[in-house]
């Protein structure tokens, strides 16, 4: 089991009284276990800093700000590349199904494309397992990174580490493809009305669904991820 990830998903859920009382615990687990370089968790000290510096109320209020009001920064995975299309549904079928054969059963309110939810999982893999895994979602939580540092916000740090843990460099053309995608501001009303009925993004003229997913499954099938999952986001 790996602290690290655990770590990562308690900064990147909704910030309670439990994680804030909780952040020495979270700095020391991951300083411990040194997985992410030295630079990239001096850099998520800074998320931590604030998490024992800062009300509480100003943790869920920029949270919320971020990851809930701009579309363009959900935490959920497939929202990046389905949207809201009905494969989507059938994805996150499935992505439930891998994590029940891996042993982690989540609630039915719980949607499993759900980032801090993802690494809740991979910390329960082993460490070439988890590492495997996290590369294949890592267009997006580089597309993740790059929104968030036009905001300059210490959350960014989280997802600076998560590409370095990775390891890879994420594909060009599904980040650029990313790119392309509205980076709605939260202030401005109408662009994010806007941007909540924009269609989803894919990955090539030639895609029905999402490619993207298909072959992260199907990787994952190949390697060490339990379970018949090469399905997922195949409509």
């Amino acid at each position: 089991m790996s602290n690290t990830y655990k770590a990562m998903s308690a900064l990147l859920s909704y910030p309670t009284q439990e994680i804030k009382d909780a952040a020495v615990d979270i700095r020391k687990a991951m300083h411990d276990e040194n997985l992410a370089p030295g630079w990239a968790l001096r850099q998520v000290d800074r998320l931590i800093d604030d998490y024992e510096a800062l009300d509480l109320y100003e943790l869920q209020e920029r949270y919320v700000f971020l990851f809930d009001r701009t579309r363009s920064l959900s935490l959920h995975l497939f929202e990046h590349v389905h949207g809201e299309s009905r494969d989507r549904g059938q994805a996150m079928v499935d992505l439930k199904t891998l994590y029940a054969q891996g042993g982690l059963e989540i609630g039915s309110n719980e949607l499993p494309d759900f980032l801090p939810l993802f690494l809740e999982y991979l910390s329960t893999r082993s460490a070439e397992e988890a590492k495997t895994l996290l590369n294949e979602p890592l267009s997006v939580i580089a597309a993740l990174k790059e929104r968030l540092e036009k905001r300059n916000t210490p959350y960014t740090a989280v997802f600076r580490a998560l590409e370095a843990i990775a390891g890879e460099t994420p594909s060009v053309r599904e980040l650029n493809d990313l790119r392309k995608a509205p980076d709605d501001d939260p202030h401005d009303l109408e662009a994010l009305d806007a941007a909540w009925e924009d269609q989803p993004v894919t990955f090539g003229p030639e895609d029905a669904g999402c490619p993207k997913v298909t072959q992260m499954l199907d990787r994952m099938n190949a390697g060490e991820a339990p379970g018949d999952i090469a399905r997922i986001a195949r409509s």
